[in-house]
């Protein structure tokens, strides 16, 4: 559920939609992705001063917190 909905707003912002990989592991209750573009479009996800970045991570918290679940989002260079 988490990854797909990561999967899905990063690749409405990137250049490239088919070099978009999330990778999810899970450890003692939290889920942890790693999200991974390619290089031009690292930009692009980020957004000015880490917005876009922290705008994606407030999704997923929303999402999260509605199964009382932990997510943390990495993004990858």
């Amino acid at each position: 559920m988490f990854k797909e909905l990561v999967e899905y707003v990063a690749r409405a912002l990137v250049d490239h939609p088919e070099q978009v990989q999330v990778e999810a592991s899970e450890s003692g209750g939290t889920t942890t992705l790693r999200l991974q573009v390619a290089q031009t479009d690292l930009g692009r996800v980020i957004g000015k001063q880490g917005r876009t970045a922290r705008a994606i991570r407030t999704l997923l918290h929303a999402t999260a917190s509605r199964t009382k679940q932990r997510v943390v989002l990495e993004i990858v260079e």
